[in-house]
């Protein structure tokens, strides 16, 4: 699997259940290397939508190494470590765990 696999299968971890239609946000993630790319996910009416490319004005922008980024997903890597080290670079990190609170973990 691939950063941009990855990244697809928000649009089916998403815990709808959990949302309210006020729930928004826009997510660029700019992931280097192999597999990597620029991706916008966006949050909206209690729906995820994953794109190719940079779209709008984001409320939070991931940077890491498509590799990093995999591997943190998987549980392989952890967050606090992650950060620390400079592997991945949140612009909001309160918008970023309140995101990340609306999916399932990755199997």
């Amino acid at each position: 699997m691939n950063a941009k696999e990855l990244l697809k299968t928000f649009e089916t971890r998403i815990k709808t259940d959990t949302l309210s239609a006020d729930d928004t946000g826009n997510f660029h993630f700019h992931l280097s290397g192999e597999g990597g790319g620029d991706f916008t996910v966006e949050l909206k009416n209690k729906k995820v939508k994953v794109k190719e490319g940079l779209n709008g004005t984001p409320t939070c922008e991931i940077k890491a190494k498509a590799e990093d980024y995999l591997a943190l997903e998987k549980g392989e890597l952890s967050p606090q470590w992650a950060f620390m080290m400079g592997k991945v670079k949140v612009s909001n990190l309160s918008e970023l765990m309140r995101f990340a609170s609306y999916f399932t973990k990755l199997k």
